[in-house]
């Protein structure tokens, strides 16, 4: 068995300081650390239990069939401080019919993120007697 001892999504964005004002000023992920100079600095995000890393450039966006799962405590109240913070919505908070409630948003460069909320009450989090 493989002892994973730390994760991390790579992003390679096509405007490095347009992403990193996207998910550090706009999303608001913690700064875990950051390296490089200048068009190569590199800047490592906090996700919860992995991290996520912006660094270097891309000519073209990523695969659209990439996705970011991101479990926030309350989708309303992120949908309202994002709007805010003028963070386009592709689709507001919604009760999907598995239980989760799931808001899609993007970052510059179309990659869809969805913040997922898991109600007290779902499988995800409450196992009778256990």
């Amino acid at each position: 068995m493989v002892h994973v001892l730390s994760s991390r999504i790579l992003i390679r964005p096509t405007d490095p300081e347009r992403s990193r004002a996207f998910y550090g000023e706009q999303l608001g992920l913690a700064v875990h650390r950051e390296f490089g100079t200048d068009d190569e600095r590199g800047t490592v995000y906090f996700l919860g239990g992995g991290f996520l890393e912006l660094s270097g450039r891309a000519d073209t966006p990523l695969s659209p069939s990439l996705r970011l799962w991101l479990q926030v405590e309350d989708a309303a109240a992120a949908h309202d401080e994002l709007r805010a913070k003028g963070v386009g919505i592709v689709r507001p908070p919604v009760q999907e019919p598995w239980g989760l409630v799931e808001m899609w948003i993007e970052d510059p460069d179309g990659t869809r993120i969805v913040l997922v909320e898991v109600p007290a009450d779902h499988p995800l989090r409450y196992r009778p007697g256990i």
